[in-house]
């Protein structure tokens, strides 16, 4: 589709991700206008741009980690090194313009080189690891961390699979699901059943259509983090 050439970055080592507008967004390792790496967007039709080039500091480099796009439509990532003091790497936040601003920058102490891709919990909490830092005394530069990022989004639901049909069975993921009151299909009633506080199961409904699933618990409203497609 895309042949990179090193000036727009190089190393694509992060599987792409594709975003709620279709398009995929990734990001390169190295290279790019300041040889730290950058982050792109290819269309479906293969047209290629370069969103955001790293700098090393302040906002970090070698962006080994693929995004995640959070229920607020931003992607999240990580750079494994760069950003002063340390040269540890950071946590950063783009949007799908290419604006980018810095969340988090490791000191080692809490942890450092941070190559995993994040994860967005149902809490709405965002999770990830490094390879080092931290506290441990067993590795010569820290054993590594496990962090949570807590940015204020809202819960949410999360959808396996994210299509089927009228009258198949779709796996809800979430909290707080001990005594929902109902569950929707974009509007249309489906019966359900909760099979744990974290997860509970629903017919897709006859007269269903695509969009976002709801469920009503105890506590307010969930939606989930995809539409459902209606086959």
């Amino acid at each position: 589709m895309y042949s990179l050439n090193c000036s727009q970055g190089g190393n694509p080592y992060a599987q792409v991700t594709q975003a709620q507008d279709g398009n995929f967004y990734g990001t390169g390792y190295g290279w790019g206008k300041f040889s730290w790496g950058t982050v792109y967007k290819l269309t479906r039709q293969g047209v290629f741009t370069d969103l955001y080039d790293f700098m090393g500091s302040p906002d970090g480099g070698g962006p080994y980690a693929a995004l995640v796009q959070a229920t607020d439509g931003e992607f999240y990532g990580a750079t494994s090194v760069g950003a002063a003091p340390a040269n540890n790497g950071t946590l950063y936040k783009i949007n799908p313009q290419g604006a980018l601003s810095v969340l988090h920058t490791f000191d080692g102490t809490n942890g450092a080189n941070p190559y995993a891709t994040l994860l967005q919990h149902t809490n709405g909490a965002l999770y990830g690891s490094t390879v080092a830092g931290g506290t441990g005394t067993k590795c010569t530069n820290g054993c590594g961390t496990l962090y949570k990022l807590d940015l204020g989004l809202k819960p949410f639901v999360r959808l396996l699979p994210t299509l089927g049909k009228v009258g198949s069975t779709v796996e809800i993921l979430g909290q707080g699901f001990n005594g929902t009151t109902s569950v929707s299909f974009n509007g249309t009633t489906a019966h359900f059943t909760v099979r744990k506080d974290t997860y509970l199961t629903a017919q897709v409904p006859v007269g269903a259509t695509t969009g976002f699933v709801t469920v009503m618990t105890m506590t307010g409203r969930l939606t989930s983090n995809y539409k459902f497609v209606v086959r």
